[in-house]
């Protein structure tokens, strides 16, 4: 059976005692963090065939995620009942846009909310909810520079015994994305924070480690709960089998903020999937670039606000997880404790910092060029993978992630492109929602006091 351990249990630190103990997929879905501020991992990487990933060629998504997510839950759920989630949390597709011979954009913004995050969020509400079973009330705490909030708030609503407490930068998301963050409803609460992703974030983990509040049965479904990052790794394995020919391996380029959705492909590498490189590219908050580079870590605070908002992090949490697979410690406040092996990770991974000027030529070139449509995050990916591929002379097999759909970023789009992007049957009717936010300052306090009045 697959364990679950924290990145912190190896700390000695007065303030606060490491947590050593392994707990199960189940406990470490329902509670988040671990009591030590550590992130879960798992205490072993199941690996896959290669003949089971060849499989599933011309297979549908859902054989795909029963694959990869069996192999960590086979001892905690019943294949048939998994089966059942996975059909009913993915209901659309994946396209593979051909740009050129072997080179890909994988469309993640096929969901409910235009965001790759569906994927994760759908799945991980459903396991949360099967998991759970008759327990008491679980409020779900989640900050998003974004896109998460609105994935996670409409996987979530109306799911019986479970509420959801959305933070956001308040000055900080596109109009679209503050829309569908404050029209969800239900038994989902928007608050918009003045002030950073990374206060929102920061408020989240203080609210998990204040046992004045443990009563209230917090969980987490941002990117440090790995049960977040377990769907995440399903689409490269999927994408590997639809693309790959027998025998050759793949790049993946993903544009990257808290750096879940990068950590899913490096899961699902050490799983066994052939990947030559994970591509990293961020914005420019570039403390990961910097620090392959210069072999030094230093967050950025405040983080700086770009036109990719989904990655304004100065300090992303899944760091941590990173850090743990190749041998080293930090924790959530930037502080590195032991480095990690960081030839290796030079080695496997590539990342750069894209800035907003270069991320608006790259909409309007790629469009030109090639008569594709980019929103500002796939734009920094797609800037990212090109950079590599000249660096290293690399013309293999590639995919690029787009994961936003263009429509949730219109006013770049128009104003780059003269045109206004097609908007989803998803968003169709989003700017008539009406919807009023709980505003609140980056205090604790202030957070504390709004949880102890309004949550059950």
């Amino acid at each position: 059976m697959i364990l679950y351990q924290s990145t912190n249990r190896n700390l000695v630190l007065p303030e606060r005692k490491a947590f050593r103990e392994k707990v199960s997929f189940r406990e470490a879905l329902l509670t988040g963090q671990a009591p030590d501020e550590g992130l879960f991992v798992p205490d072993r990487i199941p690996v896959l065939s290669y003949s089971d990933i060849l499989a599933l060629k011309n297979k549908p998504y859902t054989d795909a995620a029963l694959l990869v997510t069996y192999a960590y839950l086979c001892d905690e759920i019943d294949r048939s009942v998994l089966e059942k989630i996975i059909i009913d949390s993915y209901p659309f597709g994946i396209p593979m846009e051909l740009v050129s011979e072997k080179l890909y954009i994988m469309r993640l913004d096929q969901g409910p909310t235009a965001s790759f995050k569906d994927f994760a969020a759908r799945m991980m509400a459903r396991l949360m909810s099967w998991f759970k079973g008759g327990e008491k009330r679980l409020n779900v705490l989640v900050a998003t520079s974004g896109d998460t909030g609105s994935a996670v708030g409409e996987a979530f609503r109306g799911v019986e015994g479970i509420n959801v407490c959305i933070l956001y930068p308040g000055n900080e998301v596109s109009g679209r994305q503050k829309k569908q963050l404050d029209t969800i409803g239900d038994n989902v609460i928007a608050i918009s924070v003045n002030g950073k992703f990374d206060d929102c974030q920061n408020l989240v983990k203080e609210a998990f480690a204040d046992p004045e509040l443990a009563h209230l049965n917090f969980t987490s479904a941002n990117s440090i709960n790995f049960g977040r990052i377990l769907p995440q790794m399903i689409y490269y394995v999927y994408a590997y089998a639809q693309l790959a020919d027998e025998g050759e391996d793949i790049v993946f380029c993903v544009p990257s903020g808290n750096f879940g959705n990068a950590l899913g492909c490096e899961y699902a590498r050490r799983m066994g999937l052939p990947v030559r490189k994970l591509v990293m590219p961020t914005n420019e908050n570039d403390e990961f670039p910097d620090f392959l580079a210069r072999s030094r870590y230093k967050k950025i605070s405040p983080s700086r606000a770009c036109l990719s908002n989904a990655m304004n992090v100065g300090h992303p949490s899944n760091l941590a997880r990173f850090f743990e697979l190749y041998g080293g410690t930090v924790d959530r406040k930037g502080i590195v404790y032991r480095m990690p092996d960081i030839g290796e990770m030079r080695r496997r991974i590539f990342s750069v910092s894209i800035s907003d000027e270069v991320t608006r030529k790259c909409i309007k070139t790629a469009y030109e060029k090639y008569g594709i449509l980019l929103e500002p995050h796939g734009a920094v990916g797609w800037r990212g993978l090109e950079l590599f591929r000249e660096k290293e002379g690399d013309s293999g097999l590639a995919v690029c992630l787009e994961t936003a759909h263009p429509a949730k970023f219109p006013d770049e789009i128009i104003e780059l492109l003269g045109m206004v992007p097609v908007m989803p049957e998803s968003m169709k009717g989003i700017d008539e929602r009406r919807g009023v936010p709980v505003e609140m300052d980056a205090s604790y306090k202030d957070f504390k006091k709004y949880l102890e009045e309004n949550l059950e």
